[in-house]
């Protein structure tokens, strides 16, 4: 995977690959931007391939009146035939369809070649499939039933469409690919029988029986769970369903979490979770830590728990922080998650980030914005257009509808 490189957070570059809604909104008046999209569409910058840039990208391009050559160029280009990375044309094929989505039919036929020719052929299926219009799916069928495996056309033609059904008609492949595979249920222990005890000794050994063995005791918020985590966490046996089970345990896990997070334990995640979720005020210091030291260490996935955690306690301590998080973050997603918390903590201090929001990347920061912001001036006219838009996220149009409801015009 090509590594990426992030323009300074303050610059407009920055801001653009971060999918920050100041620079979308302010994108017109600046010399220059297109050549920025083009960059960023060319050049995926998102930390984590699931965060959202195909519908803010789309949209700059249909606000800034851009063509689609740099886009189709680097599609076609002869490397797609030698660099087997998908990512590097995912962000791009999305685009495409966004700008179909967004009225700019002129890209349905590049993204209809692509799922023909292109080495990442079965993602530009899959936008098409997302499309679900049968006409640019015409013929695409044979393309899918020919070069998919089994796996592949089952996540492909799991997407019940239009687009699908026709192409089960002609395809048995396809067909077979949207039935749902009915297996016999393999027999399993009755776990809801055993004893608390029965389930821990269980939870030790190895075997396909650990892990439901595991969450079934934190299905009973059994406190059994603590002394399990205790004891095999360090070793980084089990990790995924005990912290589960042990979150599981709700504020019944508060005391053995605070002192985890106390004592700096292996586990110290897992404890930072159940402060998160259920602590005090009393737990504000080692939530303010723990964000402290994700922001530092810059490991974005981290720093949502514990600024989730301080939103809901309220803490003005955190401002600061999530400011910070806010403006440098290369993680789009962790800006939901600051928005949610400024919005929770002071609604004055969050109002002019609720604004930029609505011309965020991420439609989870837009449905925060769109539900809360001030109806004013430019924030008025953007929840008009979130709500019109077709191509806009469903959640994000319904919030802005509400908002707008006493506003119809």
């Amino acid at each position: 995977m090509t590594q990426i490189v992030l323009h300074s957070a303050d610059s407009l570059h920055g801001r653009l690959q971060r999918g920050r809604g100041c620079a979308a909104r302010r994108a017109a008046g600046s010399p220059g931007t297109g050549e920025l999209v083009y960059d960023c569409v060319r050049n995926d910058p998102r930390w984590d391939a699931l965060e959202e840039r195909g519908l803010y990208y789309a949209r700059l391009i249909c606000d800034l009146e851009l063509g689609l050559g740099p886009v189709l160029g680097h599609l076609f280009d002869p490397v797609d035939h030698t660099d087997t990375d998908e990512d590097r044309t995912s962000l791009a094929l999305d685009v495409l369809a966004r700008l179909v989505r967004l009225g700019r039919l002129e890209a349905a036929a590049p993204l209809r070649r692509y799922a023909r020719e292109g080495g990442n052929w079965y993602a530009a299926l899959g936008e098409l499939v997302e499309l679900d219009d049968p006409m640019l799916a015409e013929g695409l069928g044979e393309v899918a039933a020919a070069r998919c495996d089994d796996h592949e056309l089952a996540w492909l033609c799991g997407v019940d469409g239009v687009v699908t059904r026709r192409w089960a008609e002609r395809h048995p492949r396809i067909a077979a690919a949207r039935r749902p595979d009915v297996r016999p249920h393999e027999p399993r222990a009755a776990l809801a029988e055993r004893t608390d005890d029965a389930l821990a000794a269980l939870a030790r050994g190895e075997g396909e029986g650990v892990t439901a063995a595991i969450l079934e005791l934190g299905r009973r918020r059994s406190p059994v769970v603590l002394d399990l985590a205790e004891e095999l966490l360090p070793g980084g046996a089990h990790d995924g369903p005990l912290c589960r089970a042990v979150r599981d345990l709700g504020a019944a896990a508060l005391p053995r979490a605070r002192a985890w997070a106390a004592a700096q334990r292996s586990y110290h995640d897992v404890a930072i979770d159940v402060l998160a979720a259920h602590g005090t005020d009393l737990d504000a210091p080692p939530l303010l830590d723990a964000l402290d030291t994700a922001l530092a260490e810059e490991d974005w996935d981290l720093a949502a728990v514990p600024a989730d955690g301080l939103g809901r306690l309220g803490s003005r301590a955190a401002i600061p922080l999530l400011l910070h998080a806010w403006e440098q973050s290369a993680s789009s997603q962790l800006r939901v998650h600051v928005l949610g918390a400024l919005s929770g903590i002071d609604r004055h201090v969050a109002e002019p980030y609720l604004i930029e929001a609505l011309w965020d990347c991420e439609d989870g920061a837009r449905r925060i914005a769109a539900g809360a912001v001030p109806l004013e001036g430019e924030a008025r006219d953007r929840l008009r257009r979130l709500r019109r838009e077709a191509a806009e996220d469903q959640c994000v149009r319904s919030a802005a509808a509400a908002r707008l409801v006493s506003d119809p015009y």
